[in-house]
């Protein structure tokens, strides 16, 4: 069952459980494919639809270190549930020790040995581990081997 039939399938459940959060994450989550299909892009791609779930984790990610520092603890809680359902349709995350693994191997194969290499081994690592890896967790690997 493809990401998209996926999220058809929850939203009709989240609808008969009378779920709030799960029917509220999921519906965001459909606008945001549909936007992308109408913006002009075709039919959008299983890829696409990765892309989609982890830029609106990151919104959700980025609102709640806001909130916090707000001190709008009401407003965490929320987005924290929303953020619970959206990453059940991210894939399996990498661990960290899978992640500085392949960091390493990107870094040996690139020559990189400085901080000044960082955005050479950044983009290879972040083409490889698309999808499987959060960006700040692959720049920490990055940054921890190239200090090194």
């Amino acid at each position: 069952m493809s990401l998209k039939d996926q999220l058809s399938h929850d939203l009709k459940e989240a609808m008969r459980a009378k779920d709030r959060v799960r029917l509220g994450a999921i519906r965001m989550l459909s606008a945001a494919i549909l936007e992308k299909e109408k913006s002009g892009g075709g039919d959008v791609t299983e890829d696409d639809l990765v892309a989609i779930v982890q830029k609106q984790a990151k919104q959700r990610r980025d609102s709640i270190r806001q909130f916090r520092e707000g001190g709008r603890n009401d407003l965490v809680d929320i987005e924290e549930a929303e953020l619970a359902v959206i990453e059940h349709y991210l894939p399996a995350q990498l661990s960290d020790e899978e992640i500085r693994t392949t960091v390493q191997q990107i870094v040996e194969q690139t020559g990189a040995s400085e901080m000044q290499d960082m955005g050479r081994v950044m983009g290879q690592a972040m083409q490889t581990l698309r999808g499987k890896a959060d960006g700040n967790r692959v720049r920490q690997a990055v940054e921890a081997l190239l200090k090194n």
